[in-house]
């Protein structure tokens, strides 16, 4: 646990909230508002104005809508890439209309784990944004459940799947998941490089993710591994 995790934990979360609609701006903000566990620090409606907050008010998550201006394109997904080298510590909840693997690879292919790529639809209901708020927070990377299904099915499928792998294979997608690559996994788990590879192809096989490029493979891999490993810890 980092010490960022344990400060976080030690008092409410600081929030920063990003979105151009003006209600639906108010409507998360109410929506964390109601819980002690939050404390949101801002509200902005476009990037120039977000990116200066994030330098003023110093927050654990930016919540923010995928498109806003200046273009009204992947802000949200462009901001999450820079936090990741600017401020690594910071977690990014990207919000999108629309359910797009290839947004969700660009959100999490930098590496860093406090990602999440939820639906828009989702923010009302106060619980599911708290819970995907918590677990970017203390540095877990989440995607809607229903984003997940899309791509690897039902969900008791995915689970299924993880208990078919080894322990080893347990080892190798948990580093994975935390954005590490082929050689950083090997040095870790004193192996070859060859010996990863096999692993995470058998492991891709097991978990059904044959139809997807190598990079979406991983990214949806790490993902299954950390909802079950976020499913746990509620327990």
């Amino acid at each position: 646990m980092t010490p960022k995790a344990e400060t976080v934990q030690e008092r409410p979360i600081r929030v920063l909230v990003g979105d151009d609609s003006y209600l639906l701006r108010a409507g998360i903000v109410h929506s964390l508002e109601e819980t002690t566990d939050v404390e949101v620090v801002g509200a902005e409606g476009d990037l120039p104005s977000l990116r200066e907050a994030v330098e003023r008010t110093q927050p654990d998550v930016v919540v923010t809508d995928i498109r806003m201006p200046p273009t009204g394109t992947d802000e949200g997904i462009m901001l999450a890439s820079e936090l990741a080298t600017s401020h690594p510590d910071v977690g990014v909840v990207v919000l999108s209309q629309y359910a797009l693997l290839s947004s969700a690879s660009v959100i999490f292919e930098a590496g860093n784990p406090r990602r999440a790529y939820v639906l828009k639809d989702r923010v009302a209901d106060t619980g599911f944004l708290l819970s995907t708020v918590k677990a970017v927070a203390r540095g877990q990377p989440y995607l809607d459940p229903r984003i997940i299904s899309m791509f690897v099915g039902p969900q008791h499928a995915a689970e299924r799947q993880l208990l078919e792998l080894t322990p080893r294979e347990l080892e190798v997608l948990a580093i994975l998941s935390e954005g590490a690559s082929n050689s950083a996994i090997a040095r870790q788990l004193s192996i070859t490089r060859r010996a990863v590879e096999r692993h995470i192809n058998t492991i891709f096989g097991k978990l059904g993710l044959h139809e997807h490029e190598d990079r979406n493979r991983r990214v949806l891999a790490a993902l299954i591994y950390a909802r079950s490993r976020d499913e746990a810890h509620d327990a």
